[in-house]
């Protein structure tokens, strides 16, 4: 039987409204800025309850992602379903396994995004957190950027890295920052434990009402005249530093 290829995106309110409501694993869901007639307005409060991404942008850009009647919507699926960052603790928890959750802040660019994938899945990170808005799209680009990893490792997709940082607290897991400014190195640092470490972006880094949630912030060490890591670098780096850690 010829396996049917679902399409990657759909087009128009109505539909895209029917998409969310049915379960359909949304992206992110573009709106021409001079929409606002109710059904717009109510696509607006349900993608926001359902923490999806989205953007107004001109007309013309939706023109150029279809040449369908989108009515001023056209919505990217995820090849992936969202995670419950909750349920991703608890089952690790439940498997005897230490846990270990990884916050992206603020990471946008689709390539950084699919190695961090491909490593974090590598040495068994347990889920990677990315707010719903101002991060990286989990598109087919980025599991083709993942070399098929994302396929592997849960992705919860949260409104508030904040919140997900206290709930993760509370859920009894260390949260360390890592960035150039911290005093210690990560090679200093316990990494045994149940944690959850934060990366920032290039340049604008780890936003600081989330450094001032961290219980420690940690440093790679620079030893040349470069000022800082890719941030898919400095996450594997990370990584097999909480890898070479454990007890095996």
């Amino acid at each position: 039987m010829k396996q049917v290829t679902e399409p990657a995106c759909i087009w128009g309110a109505r539909a895209t409204i029917e998409a969310v409501v049915a379960g359909r694993t949304i992206d992110k869901v573009f709106i021409a800025k001079t929409a606002s007639s109710p059904t717009h307005k109510a696509l607006l409060a349900l993608i926001r309850q359902r923490e999806i991404s989205y953007s107004y942008v001109p007309l013309v850009k939706l023109n150029k992602l279809t040449s369908k009647n989108h009515q001023g919507v056209v919505a990217y699926l995820a090849p992936i379903a969202f995670a419950s960052l909750s349920h991703v603790v608890q089952a690790s928890y439940e498997r005897g396994k230490v846990p270990l959750i990884l916050l992206l802040d603020g990471i946008t660019d689709v390539r950084n995004f699919g190695a961090i994938v491909r490593t974090a899945t590598c040495v068994r990170v347990d889920a990677i957190v990315v707010p719903s808005q101002g991060s990286a799209s989990v598109s087919g680009e980025a599991m083709k950027a993942s070399a098929g990893a994302l396929a592997h490792l849960p992705v919860c997709r949260v409104e508030s890295l904040a919140k997900a940082i206290e709930e993760l607290k509370a859920s009894g897991l260390q949260i360390i920052a890592c960035h150039e400014q911290a005093s210690s190195s990560i090679y200093q640092t316990n990494l045994n434990l149940p944690l959850a470490i934060i990366l920032g972006a290039e340049g604008r880094g780890i936003a600081p009402q989330h450094l001032k949630l961290a219980d420690s912030s940690v440093h790679i060490p620079i030893l040349g005249p470069i000022a800082s890591l890719n941030v898919s670098v400095a996450a594997a780096i990370v990584l097999y530093e909480h890898v070479r850690q454990q007890k095996f």
